[in-house]
């Protein structure tokens, strides 16, 4: 076990942000949140999955709802805490180590709050490799755990218990409900698991990942390298194992709204020169990038857009006009692409004509692929 600093933190928060793939909320007001926290004297302690006990009981932390929401009602950092409070009261145990739900985003810093709050380790893994918008896309649901019972606050100090049995998607559906009345925003306990369920479902040492990612980013820009070089270099010498340039150009348009508990919209990334035009569509996190009628990156693979700078994420609530980006695919993990997850986060489980082709097997003239 290893006690992460605030430049780790830092470092997760910027690379969470780039795996997020424009969702799981805005690493900022969490980095925010973990900085007073240690201003107080409390640490987050990293966890790798080979330290977690067989018999350990372990519980995935985050926030659900439309991540715009959260940029208006500012949460006291305590609302997840009482989550996981709330469910160790229902299971009559203690829940010995936390995992994040999903590695993108506010979500991978809302489960190191927990973890600095509380004194529990947090698991070096989580149950996405991105940001999905539904709490059945996990691979843990996907091999077997039962997302429920799940603990459901809000910033008003109340709580709601739902337990659907093995049934994840009623879970989502019944959990997403409850989130929409507590204002559009809600933070959760779920996925209660053991040990050894955690390290034969969840992808591993993805907040290692972030961090490097976000520490590439760092030197890259301190030494007057390429950003986006070292963010494809990061990712294609992890478990990832490859990264690429689908565009480089500027925002003409964005269409956005929020419904259902999510924000659903497209935006369009025109290159400087006129020469071509990629339509992103997002479900709080994008979904399929085209070029005309050609998918150049398509669900469960990443899609992220980066200020061509910075090297940072955008999110898909902070898009606006004008902006200057580069477009990036990222390909996901082999545990991510088996058919058992592609049922439940492939193309299809999001109302995605488009079959998933592999990145690394996607053809297209002009989107720069470049390996490490």
């Amino acid at each position: 076990m290893q006690q992460l600093s605030m430049v780790d933190i830092d470092n997760i928060a910027h690379g969470a942000g780039i795996l997020g793939t424009g969702g799981g909320g805005d690493p900022y007001i969490g980095r925010m949140l973990l900085a007073e926290e240690y201003r107080r004297g409390s640490v987050a302690t990293l966890m790798d999955p080979d330290e977690v006990a067989d018999d350990d009981l372990v519980v995935a932390s985050a926030f659900m709802g439309a991540p715009s929401v959260v940029m208006e009602r500012i949460p006291s950092g305590d609302e997840a805490v009482e989550a996981l409070r709330v469910l160790e009261r229902h299971l009559g145990r203690t829940v010995t180590a936390i995992v994040p739900m999903e590695c993108g985003g506010l979500n991978s810093m809302i489960p190191l709050l927990v973890a600095a709050k509380t004194g529990i380790p947090i698991v070096d893994a989580d149950g996405m490799g991105r940001a999905f918008p539904e709490l059945q896309m996990e691979t843990f649901g996907v091999y077997g755990v039962s997302g429920s019972p799940i603990a459901i606050c809000d910033d008003r100090g109340h709580s709601v218990l739902v337990d659907t049995g093995a049934d994840n998607l009623s879970m989502e559906r019944h959990a997403r409900g409850v989130a929409i009345r507590m204002g559009g925003v809600a933070y959760i306990a779920e996925y209660p698991m053991s040990g050894s369920d955690l390290k034969r479902t969840a992808i591993p040492r993805t907040l290692t990942l972030a961090r490097s990612l976000g520490k590439a980013v760092t030197q890259a820009k301190s030494s007057g390298r390429s950003p986006l070089q070292a963010v494809i270099d990061s990712c294609t010498t992890s478990i990832y194992g490859h990264a690429r340039l689908l565009l480089e150009g500027k925002v003409v348009d964005v269409a956005r709204a929020t419904s259902g508990g999510f924000v659903r919209g497209t935006a369009e990334i025109r290159a400087f020169d006129d020469s071509r035009s990629v339509e992103l569509s997002f479900q709080n996190e994008h979904l399929i990038a085209k070029e005309g009628d050609t998918v150049l990156a398509i669900v469960p693979d990443l899609i992220s857009v980066l200020d061509t700078e910075t090297g940072l994420a955008i999110n898909t609530e902070s898009l606006r006009f004008g902006q200057r980006v580069q477009v990036i695919g990222i390909a996901t993990p082999s545990i991510m692409r088996t058919p058992e997850a592609l049922d439940v986060f492939g193309p299809s489980a999001f109302g995605v004509e488009e079959p998933w082709v592999p990145l690394e097997n996607i053809l297209v003239a002009g989107a720069v692929h470049r390996d490490a």
